[in-house]
């Protein structure tokens, strides 16, 4: 694989983790704020399917950075920071 589109996919999966991070953010706010249980019950349960996808993604990414950099390069820690991870 080349290294311009290893770069490219982990881009893609930091793109991915930031809009995840944006509707978990969405979600968390309308937590119980329904009078309806069902209404909340089903927040409460997309917003855990969110928290899921995100672990899942950031685990894709942790598989596509490169192991011979063993620290955390600074692209890499802007895009977590944005992501709020």
């Amino acid at each position: 694989m080349s290294e311009d589109y290893a770069h490219g996919q982990r881009d893609g999966l930091r793109l991915a983790l930031a809009i995840l991070a944006a509707e978990e953010a969405k979600w968390a706010a309308l937590l119980g704020e329904s009078r309806s249980g069902r209404t909340n019950a089903i927040r409460a349960v997309r917003h855990k399917a969110l928290q899921v996808a995100q672990a899942r993604v950031q685990t894709a990414l942790n598989r596509l950075t490169p192991k011979a950099d063993s620290t955390m390069t600074s692209e890499l820690a802007s895009a977590l920071d944005k992501a709020g991870l």
